[in-house]
């Protein structure tokens, strides 16, 4: 097998197991494999992982398996899907729901693989080399352990240009109808659009929390902004919110929203939706003194990389600080980022200062993490990538 060669001191990270081996890491490469390919890595000449071979990234490798004795081959994708797919079925989420995340990359032992289920079909994600490289083999797999006869491809992230490699989306097993495919989530009816849609079509990492919106909405006056296809603002709405107002940029968005709001036996007198830019119409209710019982605050990913904390950081400052002085006294406030970029310690710090700004004083009386089907690999704290707080306006 063709080999990589760390540099001397630079095997720590692998020792702690943790699946990624920057460009900076190797000394050298023995026998010029392909993109995708399975390389043996050594340290100080001794062999200890297998990973996939990515020249292009400036994560050069990422671990299949620290048994440096593995065989990555069919077999191997087959009982590392049927685990992570087993793990799921022991979930209580797949008792109150059919859409799950059966693959979470790298906490899955997939590096650059990810798989949803919305009812009965998966969409997939190859989102690097090695999965790529084996594409085929997982796709048959992923067919024959869940059962699902249509795969749709969303390898559309922005990530994959890093590889060197070019988007590529749709069916890829079977076909059918995917601009609206149904599924159950506690119980709620909801429309995901998995060919155009956010991520993978829906964002399944918040299905606990909107679980617990829910069980916090009864009588109070909602502001759902970034509600994107109305997630929270269903869920709002079924706890027994007076009124949930949801706002977003994207038209296609709200028109799935307005499909979700009417596939549930729902007043739909209660909700009304603006598409606005977040930011300008948080400022325009306050000039017209509108106030809420509750805010959720669920924006789009504003830093994928610690590179963009800094503008990041302004941006969740400006959005929590204006929904702090919409929040009337008792009120609630959910508010999440899902920046890879900016960690638990600085969001709070950022939510904290956007508090001292506005002259509120708020407590946090929970905290938000993603959803179980998104596990996070105690070797990979990269996977906690979802955080958010929940405070109490005083």
């Amino acid at each position: 097998m063709k080999s990589l060669h760390l540099k001397a001191g630079r095997d720590k990270s692998v020792k702690r197991r943790h699946p990624w081996i920057f460009s900076g890491a190797v000394e050298r490469v023995d026998g010029s494999p392909g993109t995708g390919e399975s390389v043996l890595v050594k340290a100080a000449g001794q062999p200890v992982a297998i990973a996939a071979w990515s020249p292009k990234s400036q994560i050069s490798a990422r671990v299949w398996s620290f048994d440096a004795a593995a065989r990555i081959e069919k077999s191997f994708f087959e009982s590392t899907l049927r685990k992570a797919i087993q793990l799921r079925k022991s979930l209580p989420a797949f008792q109150h729901s059919n859409a799950l995340r059966l693959v979470h990359g790298e906490s899955d032992g997939l590096p650059g693989l990810i798989v949803d289920r919305y009812a009965d079909v998966l969409v997939a994600q190859f989102l690097s080399a090695g999965p790529e490289h084996w594409r085929e083999v997982i796709l048959d797999a992923l067919a024959a352990e869940t059962g699902c006869e249509a795969i749709y491809e969303r390898s559309d992230a922005e990530v994959r240009s890093l590889e060197g490699l070019e988007a590529r989306v749709g069916f890829v097993r079977g076909n059918r109808e995917a601009k609206r495919c149904p599924i159950v989530e506690h119980g709620l009816q909801f429309r995901v659009d998995v060919a155009a849609g956010q991520k993978t079509g829906f964002f399944l990492d918040q299905r606990e929390n909107r679980q617990r919106v829910r069980a916090l909405a009864a009588g109070r006056e909602v502001l759902d902004a970034f509600c994107y296809t109305g997630g929270f603002a269903v869920a709002a709405l079924a706890g027994g919110a007076q009124h949930v107002l949801a706002v977003d940029s994207s038209a296609a968005a709200l028109e799935v929203a307005k499909e979700n709001l009417a596939a549930n036996t729902l007043d739909t007198s209660k909700m009304s939706f603006e598409e606005a830019d977040v930011f300008a119409y948080q400022r325009l209710l306050r000039e017209q003194g509108r106030s809420f019982d509750l805010v959720i605050l669920d924006p789009p990913k504003f830093a994928p990389t610690a590179a963009q904390v800094k503008n990041a950081a302004r941006a969740y400052k400006d959005i929590n600080l204006m929904a702090l002085k919409l929040l009337r006294p008792g009120g609630l406030l959910a508010t999440f980022s899902c920046s890879g970029g900016v960690s638990v310690e600085l969001f709070q710090s950022i939510v904290a200062g956007a508090a001292a700004d506005a002259g509120v004083d708020a407590k946090i009386i929970e905290r938000f993490g993603a959803a179980a089907d998104h596990p996070v690999a105690l070797s990979f704290p990269e996977g906690d990538y979802l955080k958010g707080l929940l405070l109490v306006r005083a």
